[in-house]
Protein backbone atom coordinates (compact mmCIF):
# COMPACT_ATOMS: atom_id res chain seq x y z
CA UNK A 1 0.00 0.00 0.00
CA UNK A 2 1.34 3.34 -0.56
CA UNK A 3 2.17 6.10 1.86
CA UNK A 4 -0.07 8.86 1.73
CA UNK A 5 0.32 12.30 2.42
CA UNK A 6 4.44 11.97 1.82
CA UNK A 7 5.72 15.72 2.77
CA UNK A 8 9.02 16.66 4.07
CA UNK A 9 12.89 15.95 3.55
CA UNK A 10 13.39 12.63 1.60
CA UNK A 11 9.33 12.50 1.21
CA UNK A 12 8.99 12.11 4.67
CA UNK A 13 5.84 12.09 6.46
CA UNK A 14 2.15 11.31 6.56
CA UNK A 15 1.24 7.86 8.18
CA UNK A 16 3.35 4.70 8.10
CA UNK A 17 2.66 1.96 4.91
CA UNK A 18 -0.64 0.08 6.43
CA UNK A 19 -4.10 1.07 6.97
CA UNK A 20 -5.23 4.59 6.69
CA UNK A 21 -5.53 6.37 9.97
CA UNK A 22 -3.24 4.25 11.79
CA UNK A 23 -2.32 7.06 14.12
CA UNK A 24 1.52 6.44 13.49
CA UNK A 25 4.05 9.54 12.40
CA UNK A 26 6.13 8.31 10.42
CA UNK A 27 8.60 11.50 11.41
CA UNK A 28 8.51 11.11 14.48
CA UNK A 29 6.87 7.11 15.49
CA UNK A 30 4.85 8.53 18.01
CA UNK A 31 1.35 7.10 18.27
CA UNK A 32 -0.92 9.71 17.58
CA UNK A 33 -3.99 7.79 18.59
CA UNK A 34 -2.98 7.58 22.21
CA UNK A 35 -1.89 4.98 24.57
CA UNK A 36 -3.21 1.30 23.76
CA UNK A 37 -5.17 -0.05 25.65
CA UNK A 38 -4.11 -3.68 25.22
CA UNK A 39 -0.46 -3.16 24.79
CA UNK A 40 -0.63 -2.92 20.83
CA UNK A 41 1.64 -4.93 20.35
CA UNK A 42 -0.60 -7.90 20.20
CA UNK A 43 1.46 -8.79 23.25
CA UNK A 44 -0.35 -10.31 26.54
CA UNK A 45 0.04 -7.33 29.28
CA UNK A 46 1.24 -7.54 32.87
CA UNK A 47 -0.92 -7.30 35.99
CA UNK A 48 -1.13 -3.21 36.24
CA UNK A 49 -2.49 -0.58 34.67
CA UNK A 50 -1.43 3.13 34.04
CA UNK A 51 -4.37 5.26 35.50
CA UNK A 52 -2.93 8.61 36.11
CA UNK A 53 -0.10 10.25 37.26
CA UNK A 54 -0.56 10.52 40.87
CA UNK A 55 0.18 14.07 42.19
CA UNK A 56 -3.47 13.98 43.84
CA UNK A 57 -5.80 11.11 43.86
CA UNK A 58 -9.59 10.77 44.15
CA UNK A 59 -11.29 11.06 47.45
CA UNK A 60 -14.67 10.81 48.79
CA UNK A 61 -14.80 12.04 52.71
CA UNK A 62 -17.48 10.71 55.16
CA UNK A 63 -18.04 14.37 56.47
CA UNK A 64 -17.66 17.65 54.69
CA UNK A 65 -13.62 18.66 55.05
CA UNK A 66 -12.23 22.43 54.70
CA UNK A 67 -9.30 23.10 51.97
CA UNK A 68 -6.19 22.59 53.82
CA UNK A 69 -7.54 19.42 55.82
CA UNK A 70 -4.70 16.72 56.44
CA UNK A 71 -6.93 13.40 55.13
CA UNK A 72 -5.31 10.10 56.54
CA UNK A 73 -5.94 7.03 55.17
CA UNK A 74 -3.95 4.50 57.09
CA UNK A 75 -0.01 5.14 55.90
CA UNK A 76 -1.09 7.35 53.21
CA UNK A 77 -1.42 11.34 53.89
CA UNK A 78 -2.86 13.74 51.79
CA UNK A 79 -3.88 17.45 51.58
CA UNK A 80 -7.45 19.02 50.24
CA UNK A 81 -6.57 21.78 47.85
CA UNK A 82 -10.22 22.64 48.12
CA UNK A 83 -13.15 22.20 50.39
CA UNK A 84 -14.85 18.74 49.43
CA UNK A 85 -18.48 18.05 50.91
CA UNK A 86 -19.49 14.75 52.37
CA UNK A 87 -20.21 11.39 49.71
CA UNK A 88 -18.89 13.70 46.83
CA UNK A 89 -15.75 13.11 45.00
CA UNK A 90 -13.00 15.45 45.41
CA UNK A 91 -9.06 14.75 45.54
CA UNK A 92 -6.27 14.77 47.96
CA UNK A 93 -2.75 16.02 47.36
CA UNK A 94 -0.31 13.23 48.00
CA UNK A 95 2.71 15.33 46.46
CA UNK A 96 4.01 18.63 46.81
CA UNK A 97 5.09 20.97 49.26
CA UNK A 98 2.59 22.46 52.36
CA UNK A 99 2.79 24.42 55.56
CA UNK A 100 1.17 22.26 58.30
CA UNK A 101 0.83 23.54 62.02
CA UNK A 102 3.57 22.61 64.19
CA UNK A 103 3.95 21.20 67.55
CA UNK A 104 5.33 23.64 69.97
CA UNK A 105 7.62 23.84 73.39
CA UNK A 106 11.01 22.57 74.16
CA UNK A 107 12.97 20.48 71.75
CA UNK A 108 10.25 20.68 69.07
CA UNK A 109 12.25 22.18 66.57
CA UNK A 110 12.85 20.57 63.33
CA UNK A 111 15.96 20.98 61.28
CA UNK A 112 15.51 21.16 57.24
CA UNK A 113 15.79 17.53 55.95
CA UNK A 114 13.78 15.69 59.54
CA UNK A 115 11.90 13.44 58.50
CA UNK A 116 8.20 15.20 60.00
CA UNK A 117 4.82 13.37 61.26
CA UNK A 118 1.42 13.67 61.34
CA UNK A 119 -0.28 13.72 65.05
CA UNK A 120 -3.91 13.20 64.06
CA UNK A 121 -4.99 13.54 67.83
CA UNK A 122 -3.19 17.18 68.17
CA UNK A 123 -3.49 17.84 64.56
CA UNK A 124 -0.40 18.71 63.76
CA UNK A 125 3.14 18.17 62.75
CA UNK A 126 6.40 16.38 64.33
CA UNK A 127 9.57 14.93 63.98
CA UNK A 128 8.21 12.39 66.20
CA UNK A 129 7.32 9.19 64.99
CA UNK A 130 5.54 8.00 68.53
CA UNK A 131 6.22 4.59 67.79
CA UNK A 132 4.47 4.15 64.84
CA UNK A 133 1.23 6.25 65.99
CA UNK A 134 1.88 9.41 64.06
CA UNK A 135 1.81 8.79 60.47
CA UNK A 136 5.54 10.08 58.24
CA UNK A 137 3.91 13.07 55.76
CA UNK A 138 7.40 13.77 54.56
CA UNK A 139 10.47 15.33 55.19
CA UNK A 140 11.08 19.08 56.51
CA UNK A 141 12.22 22.01 53.62
CA UNK A 142 12.79 24.56 56.26
CA UNK A 143 13.73 24.95 59.64
CA UNK A 144 12.41 25.42 62.32
CA UNK A 145 12.92 26.84 66.22
CA UNK A 146 11.04 25.33 69.37
CA UNK A 147 8.87 28.65 69.24
CA UNK A 148 7.79 28.04 65.07
CA UNK A 149 4.12 27.36 64.58
CA UNK A 150 4.60 26.27 60.84
CA UNK A 151 6.88 23.68 59.58
CA UNK A 152 7.09 23.63 55.52
CA UNK A 153 7.29 19.69 54.34
CA UNK A 154 7.43 17.86 51.23
CA UNK A 155 5.07 15.17 51.15
CA UNK A 156 6.60 11.72 51.01
CA UNK A 157 4.95 8.51 50.44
Amino acid sequence: MPVQGSTGAGGLGGELPGELGSGIDQQSGIDTDGPPTDGGSGMASGPAKFVQEGGSIDYTPGADVLVGAVVVQADLIGVTQAPIKAGQLGSIAVTGVFDFNKAVGAGSAIPAGTLTYWDAAAQNATKNAAAGANKLIGKAVKATVDADTIVRVRLQQ
